[in-house]
């Protein structure tokens, strides 16, 4: 029990830094490494929670694809982040504001909870199911019956992010030259070919 406990404080301190590295750090790529490290040790306290299969999908999925592909599109983008921090003073009451609605939410929740834990239990959805369904099973069977119409929602959202990313790659800039499919397809054999007549001991 001691191991465990300070396994889950461990995994737990690492995610806190980790996330707030993530928004505190000046190179856009180092926020992406973080959110590798958080992603990581998110999927340590998944794996003390019982839950192996989350873990798994959180190292396969976010930092084997998401991750990697926020790397690649940061790095692609090449956006003036120095040009984007100049009006950052101007949307910092907002945020503020924003944050002290969200950590008065959350203390008003963890007081809740610890001055009674068990106004929790009604709120939970436990699964009804046997002993011997696997947590994939059993995580399967939530997802796709009571949470279907989220899930698909989340996937929808995902789908807006990628076109979005591609249509911010795919930019017209100038100076950069782009395949035409178009245009090769429809070239002909004399545009294509071009034959040189090589005399003797002499090169190409």
């Amino acid at each position: 029990m001691i191991i465990a406990n300070l396994a889950f404080y461990l995994f737990a301190s690492v995610t806190v830094a980790a996330a707030v590295m993530v928004i505190c750090a000046r190179n856009p790529v180092h926020s992406v490494l973080f959110l590798v490290l958080a992603f990581f040790n998110s999927a340590g306290l998944f794996v003390l929670m019982g839950a192996e299969f989350l873990a798994m999908i959180l190292i396969v999925v976010y930092v084997g694809a998401v991750a990697v592909l926020f790397l690649f599109v940061v790095m692609m983008l090449d956006i003036n982040f120095v040009a984007l921090r100049e009006g950052f003073l101007q949307y910092l009451p907002t945020g503020g504001l924003i944050g002290l609605i969200l950590l008065a939410e959350l203390v008003l929740v963890i007081g809740g909870w610890s001055i009674e834990a068990e106004i929790a239990v009604p709120a939970s959805a436990p699964i009804p199911a046997p002993a011997e369904l696997s947590n994939t099973e059993a995580l399967g069977g939530v997802l796709y019956t009571r949470y279907a119409y989220l899930f698909q929602a989340a996937g929808v959202i995902l789908l807006i992010a990628m076109v979005g990313s591609i249509v911010l790659t795919h930019r017209v800039r100038p100076g950069v030259r782009k395949q035409r499919i178009s245009r090769q397809i429809s070239r002909t054999r004399e545009e294509a070919v071009e034959l040189k007549k090589v005399s003797p001991g002499e090169g190409a």
